[in-house]
């Protein structure tokens, strides 16, 4: 059986509301319903898509909950996973919206896939990879875009 899309990822957040705010405000995820479960939370999604699950860190119990994380677990940044990507439409748009709210980013273009990608981190700082396709050319609006054509290659790749 192989595996099709990513059905959802679950991030700890430091602040559980200036999270939730980020991903809504900033990405447009909308709060899904969410089972009670015994730890506070929320269940973010896009089209009826649940995607983000977010739950509050430093809860009492929290190693019955959180299965792939510890007490020395990293809680910012990425820890071992050193990014999460979404696919994304309407690139213009969403630079424009992210330099409106002030978040810095990041932007590359792949001109050999005609991908542009801006890279954000969210308020517990996890790298956010989003991948707009069929983007003819590095856009104006992007300035300063880095270029992978143009990246200094590491020896055997």
């Amino acid at each position: 059986m192989p595996l099709t899309e990513i059905n959802h990822y679950l991030v700890r957040a430091n602040d559980l509301e200036r999270s939730k705010r980020f991903y809504c405000e900033v990405l447009g995820f909308e709060v899904m319903p969410r089972p009670d479960f015994p730890f506070p939370g929320y269940w973010l999604g896009v089209n009826g898509k649940i995607q983000v699950h977010m739950a509050l860190h430093g809860v009492p119990n929290q190693e019955l909950y959180y299965l792939g994380t510890t007490p020395q677990s990293s809680t910012e940044n990425s820890g071992v996973v050193d990014h999460i990507a979404f696919l994304a439409t309407e690139p213009e748009e969403m630079y424009r919206r992210l330099e409106r709210l002030g978040v810095p980013m990041r932007k590359r273009y792949f001109p050999q896939f005609q991908l542009y990608q801006i890279f954000i981190k969210d308020p517990d700082e996890l790298l956010i990879e989003l991948n707009f396709h069929q983007v003819a050319s590095a856009p104006q609006w992007g300035a300063g875009s880095e270029n992978y054509a143009e990246m200094p290659r590491v020896a055997g790749s």
